[in-house]
């Protein structure tokens, strides 16, 4: 191919390319992306399933949960509370105990040490600035080791 038809060629491309360029709108950088917003997302839901078996007849709880319409990560403070779709953590207490420690993984829940008896774990599903959103209660019996 002539080099004058190359050149003319890929000046044709170039002005198609500027054209489709015109009819494209500048990026709005002061806005997010348009995403669903957080007051129109679902609330969220907790599932927690009751401690495995063959654990808990050692002494060791494993409390198996899932989440739907929030992630569970280790992102706290204001700004992080506007990201869509939601984030949070779980603040979990054992037997209505003063304490609460936040759980910021989707890794099970793990007790050891407790004594034999019923016990219950209070599962809350909290946001990034630590406001209540969901909860949930699992009970169950630690049995006496033989």
């Amino acid at each position: 191919m002539p080099l004058a038809l190359n050149n003319l060629l890929a000046f044709a491309w170039v002005g198609i390319f500027c054209l489709a360029a015109l009819g494209q709108e500048v990026a709005d950088t002061n806005h997010p992306p348009a995403i669903l917003p957080l007051e129109s997302e679902l609330p969220p839901k907790l599932i927690a399933f009751a401690p495995l078996a063959e654990p808990l007849a050692r002494g060791v709880v494993i409390i198996q949960y899932r989440t739907e319409h929030a992630r569970i990560m280790p992102v706290f403070g204001k700004a992080a509370g506007d990201v869509s779709p939601r984030l949070g953590h779980l603040h979990v207490t054992v037997d209505d105990w003063k304490g609460t420690w936040a759980h910021s993984s989707e890794d099970p829940i793990i007790l050891v040490g407790l004594t034999p008896g019923t016990h219950k774990v209070l599962l809350e599903v909290a946001d990034p600035t630590h406001h209540i959103l969901t909860s949930t209660t699992v009970s169950f019996i630690v049995p006496e080791k033989k």
